[in-house]
Parts: structure tokens; C-alpha cells; sequence
């Protein structure tokens, strides 16, 4: 069996206040192993380095932590969760494994990659996680999942107005809804404002920072559900990218 230096994922775990067990590493190790046999047959990352992993999504991941970085709002909470677009488990995975107390859902559009994660759940025996296949569009109107989520998390590379439409109605009245963005994001927060107050939401807190041990550039864009989402969005599947709210 391979070994893998902790010694970097350690030093950024401290950085950001995160601790974690020796069976919690170990998870994390587990969930590599996974990540790079099957992204051999089916397209999950473009990144395999091992250290680029931990950088680049799994220290990203947990990057969530800065989001209220006055309080350990991760920590002992059974907080409800929804990854949109959540591709090879990114955020979703990381922050279940750090944060066991919270329950997650993940999304994506494409059944083998639900395929994948489903094997991931059973191979580190975690809990209160489900992978669902859908589109978001579709899934928001499900009542089941409609403003259910104490927050909606996205990697998800699209503009901040059609994002948006995609997660907020899945966020419940209070909640917040945390795009992760690689880039400044002035334009596109400009651009979303209209959309934002259309579906019920507010920006309340931008976080910049640059990942531990790197110059790698990150923003968290904190927004408050703070009024239900009209019943007519999200709209129709394809429209929220094709016409984004303006």
C-alpha cells in the first residue's frame, strides 16, 4: 500500500483551524485512492498530483470555514447542506468528512459521476450523505428539497446571476447560499444584484484569501435567504444559463 505524506495537508488544516483525527486523514487518503482509479476510466479531475488534490480540492473545500470566521459554525451542528454541481464530491465530501454532524446532499447531472460518489459514501462508511442525479432546475421544484437547506454550496463554474438561480431555491428562509470563486467576482456580483433580490437574496459578506502555503486566489460570497424564492424559479432546464437574470 502506498504511503502519502500528511506533513502539507496537516500545515494547511492548521491554517485553517480545522483538526482532524488520524481516521479522518485516513479518509481523506481513501478518498484519493478512489479519486484517481476511476477518474482512469471516466472523466472526474482534471488534477490527480496528490498534493495539487490536497490543495486544490480538498483544503479548497474546507476553505468554507472562513465563510463566518467569527464563529465554528461547522462544528456540532446537525446543519442540513446541499452541494449543487457537486462533480467528484467537492465541496460536499471533504466538509462530510471533517464535519461528520452535517448532513449533506449532493447533486450532479451526470449518473456515472453518482455512480462514483455513491462508491465513495460505502468505501468510507459515511452517513446522512445522499447523491442524487439530476439537474437543478428539476430538482429544486421537488418539495422534498425546496428551500430545505440551512445552506447550498457550489464549485460550480458559472456566472453568479445563473448560479444563484440554480441554488437559492433550495436554501430555506435565513439560510445562506456560498458560491466558492477562484477570481474576483466585482462584475459578476454587480451583475447578479438584480437577480439576487428577484430570488430572495442578499449578499452580506465577501472573503478573500489565497489557500494555505500558496498564491492561490479565493473569494467566498456569503448571501442570506432573506425572503422565499418566487415559485417560477428556477425556470425550465438550460434557461438560467442561456437568459440569466438581469
Amino acid at each position: 500500500m502506498q504511503e502519502y505524506s500528511l506533513t502539507s495537508f496537516r500545515n494547511h488544516m492548521d491554517a485553517l483551524h480545522i483538526t482532524l483525527s488520524e481516521e479522518q486523514y485516513g479518509q481523506f487518503i481513501r478518498y484519493y485512492e478512489l479519486l484517481t482509479e476511476w477518474n482512469a476510466f471516466m472523466n472526474l479531475t482534471a488534477i490527480t498530483d496528490y498534493e495539487e488534490v490536497v490543495l486544490k480540492h480538498f483544503t479548497d473545500s474546507l476553505s468554507l470555514v472562513k465563510a463566518f470566521p467569527e464563529h465554528d459554525f461547522l462544528s456540532g451542528q446537525e446543519l442540513t447542506v446541499m452541494d449543487v454541481g457537486t462533480g467528484a464530491g467537492f465541496p460536499a465530501i471533504p466538509l462530510k468528512i471533517a464535519f461528520p454532524n452535517l448532513k449533506i446532499t449532493m447533486l450532479d447531472s451526470l449518473n456515472k459521476r453518482v455512480k462514483f460518489l455513491d462508491e465513495v459514501i460505502t468505501q468510507l462508511t459515511l452517513k446522512n450523505i445522499t447523491a442524487l442525479h439530476g439537474r437543478a432546475e428539476d430538482a429544486a421544484r421537488k418539495n422534498e428539497l425546496r428551500e430545505s437547506f440551512d445552506f447550498c454550496v457550489s464549485r460550480a463554474v458559472a456566472r453568479l446571476s445563473t448560479l444563484s438561480e440554480y441554488c437559492l431555491p433550495f436554501v430555506k428562509k435565513d439560510g445562506y447560499f456560498i458560491p466558492y470563486k477562484s477570481e474576483k467576482t466585482e462584475s459578476e456580483l454587480a451583475e447578479a444584484e438584480h437577480a439576487l433580490s428577484v430570488l430572495g437574496g442578499h449578499v452580506i459578506r465577501e472573503t478573500d484569501f489565497c489557500l494555505p502555503g500558496s498564491e492561490m486566489y479565493r473569494k467566498l460570497v456569503v448571501i442570506k435567504k432573506q425572503a422565499v424564492t418566487p415559485k417560477k424559479y428556477p425556470r425550465k432546464a438550460g434557461l438560467p444559463s442561456k437568459e440569466p437574470l438581469s
